[in-house]
């Protein structure tokens, strides 16, 4: 039985890349040649927006398996911000990505189903996979399970998250001495372990963050059947020689993120970034992204991590 985490691993193999790019589109960080033409109109936001996103889809598209829109930076601009979106998922389309709507969704039943259907349903701002909050309970996440099964798509639920208070939350003690994500991911592998594809992994994954290695060992124990998507690589502190526990003996079973550090590379080494031409920024940031994966793959294929 074949599942969208078969279409993704098949991908990586087919690149030789576990790599994701976030497309976090900050307009204060755009160079002289974009920002000159932001007027003060919301429209010239949206196209500016939509003109970086291309020059970083055409600079990763033939390196990297999905890009990886956080949505905040689009709805910070409503329906502008939002038409920037479905233009950037239908190029990325056209360059054959992979879709990871960061939404990091969540809610009562019904409404989770809204959003289920909007992110993985037939949509303009549907893409392949979407991050789900699962902190509200199994009504809240399993119409996003529901959903991407009917359309042969993913969900990637959060469990260890990347940013340094995660643990006020996640790392909570349970009555019988639990901490919560390590319940929450007993609950996850129910589901994964009922849903494997052809390749032993289902589209139901989950979100681990790069920067807590150690609990990312176990948690590959603990779910030898979701993918992880992993961010926190770069800029946020986690380190490529620590990625080895998130991967398979196959090198398989991981998908590494990494936003600021890859679309703001024009800014590293110098502080005359602003002047950078689409040229200089199409090559720093090409030049990041086969590095990225020069140090992921150097790390992805060792056993001893696992």
């Amino acid at each position: 039985m074949r599942n969208f985490a078969d279409e993704l691993i098949e991908q990586c193999m087919k690149k030789n890349s576990v790599l994701v790019v976030g497309l976090d589109p900050d307009i204060k960080l755009f160079p002289d040649f974009l920002s000159k033409q932001i007027d003060s109109s919301l429209e010239s936001i949206s196209e500016v927006i939509y003109e970086f996103n291309k020059i970083v889809i055409d600079a990763v598209a033939d390196h990297v398996v999905a890009v990886k829109p956080q949505l905040a930076y689009y709805e910070v601009y409503g329906s502008y911000g939002i038409k920037a979106l479905e233009k950037t998922i239908e190029y990325a389309r056209s360059k054959q990505l992979v879709i990871i709507n960061d939404a990091k969704r969540g809610d009562i039943g019904s409404t989770s189903m809204a959003y289920a259907q909007a992110f993985l349903g037939e949509g303009i701002i549907a893409g392949d996979m979407v991050t789900v909050n699962p902190f509200l309970g199994s009504d809240g996440y399993m119409p996003f399970l529901e959903v991407a099964d009917e359309n042969n798509k993913g969900v990637f639920l959060l469990l260890k998250t990347s940013n340094p208070s995660s643990y006020e939350i996640q790392d909570l003690i349970l009555e019988n001495g639990e901490q919560l994500y390590f319940k929450m991911a007993e609950d996850i592998n129910k589901l994964a372990s009922a849903t494997i594809g052809s390749n032993n992994y289902s589209y139901i994954g989950a979100v681990v963050g790069a920067t807590y290695p150690e609990e990312a060992k176990k948690l590959r124990k603990m779910l030898p059947y979701s993918i992880f998507l992993v961010p926190g690589f770069g800029k946020q502190g986690g380190k490529a020689e620590n990625l080895s526990v998130f991967f398979d003996a196959k090198g398989n079973g991981a998908l590494i993120s990494s936003s600021r550090g890859i679309i703001y590379s024009y800014m590293d080494g110098d502080n005359e970034w602003v002047k950078a031409t689409k040229d200089e920024m199409f090559k720093r940031i090409q030049k990041s992204v086969l590095t990225a994966n020069e140090q992921i793959n150097s790390v992805r294929f060792n056993e001893s991590g696992i």
